[in-house]
């Protein structure tokens, strides 16, 4: 098969082995992947693959079951199915435990598909399974324009949940507002705390949903409701920072880190399983979709990381094989 590899920085479109399912896996025909951050990091040598996982970069793809492990009952060859990764989705052929892919949604092709399994699980287990989300319970989403963010905000306005962002431009925040925000504010004029005391009448939020990291921790604090709950889930505003214990004990905050890529196969197969039951009827519904900045073919592979690096894209960003 051909896959992408990195050699020097670059990414080669080349040839590679091809995999094999083993017990409890299945082989997928790979029709589309998309691009997420965490493959920028990878590429720059400083997000390795867990154990264990393909060294090809992708976390999730859409396609074809081409063939199937032993003791896989839950599909069959020719399936379409959509699957998260821990690695391997820039390749024409893509091995995954059987638990981390479901059936591509009604209505939906290959390539829309592929824009939907790493941040809607992503987006699902922070939000509901580590925060704990209510319903009307008052969320904020900083990068609201990227694949998170948008994911986040369309689950929050499904749900119940009122949802204000963070993003780089007025254009940007506009289109969350489409989505379902209620509104946002432009990281570029200052700090979002300004504008805290406004959207939540005074009160906070109750969940705060952060990929920056150490540059937002004081005032993500100072913005959360009493017994908030922040999970970090980035660092690309640094890694160290101090942390106001006092105030986290009189408003009895809960600061949670967390990441997917790294979970135990059973631990990811309970966050695909929640989406099975409870996002894809709404995704095969209209009620909510995937967002698509653009699609390119996966030889345009290093054109599609400049654009992500750009910061200029809302959703996702798609490579076709």
């Amino acid at each position: 098969m051909k896959a992408i590899d990195i050699q020097g920085g670059e990414l080669v479109w080349t040839d590679c082995d091809d995999p094999e399912p083993g017990p409890g896996e299945i082989l997928i025909r790979n029709e589309a992947t998309a691009v997420n951050r965490a493959d920028l990091v990878q590429r720059s040598g400083n997000y390795p693959p867990p154990p264990g996982a393909s060294p090809i970069l992708g976390l999730e793809c859409a396609g074809e079951v081409a063939a199937v492990g032993e003791g896989v009952a839950r599909f069959a060859v020719g399936d379409k199915v959509c699957a998260l990764l821990a690695g391997g989705g820039y390749a024409e052929r893509v091995v995954v435990p059987a638990g981390q892919a479901l059936e591509i949604p009604a209505g939906l092709d290959p390539v829309q598909a592929a824009a939907l399994p790493e941040v809607f699980a992503t987006a699902y287990l922070n939000l509901f399974m580590e925060a704990g989300l209510e319903v009307g319970e008052r969320v904020l989403l900083h990068a609201g324009a990227s694949g998170v963010g948008t994911a986040g905000i369309q689950l929050c306005r499904a749900f119940g949940m009122p949802v204000w962002v963070t993003a780089g431009s007025q254009a940007k925040i506009e289109r969350c507002m489409a989505l379902g925000a209620e509104a946002g504010h432009d990281r570029h004029q200052g700090s979002f705390r300004d504008q805290v005391e406004v959207w939540t009448e005074g009160a906070g939020f109750d969940v705060i949903l952060d990929p920056v990291g150490a540059a937002y921790l004081g005032d993500n604090l100072r913005s959360l409701a009493v017994d908030g709950r922040l999970v970090i889930i980035g660092l690309m505003g640094g890694a160290k920072a101090e942390l106001e214990i006092g105030l986290m004990m009189v408003k009895r905050l809960r600061v949670i880190g967390s990441t997917l890529r790294a979970r135990p196969v059973a631990a990811k197969a309970v966050v695909m399983d929640a989406l099975r039951s409870r996002v894809w009827p709404l995704i095969a519904d209209g009620t909510i979709v995937p967002v698509i900045e653009t699609t390119l073919p996966i030889t345009q592979a290093a054109e599609a990381h400049a654009l992500i690096a750009g910061n200029d894209t809302f959703g996702k960003v798609v490579l076709t094989f």
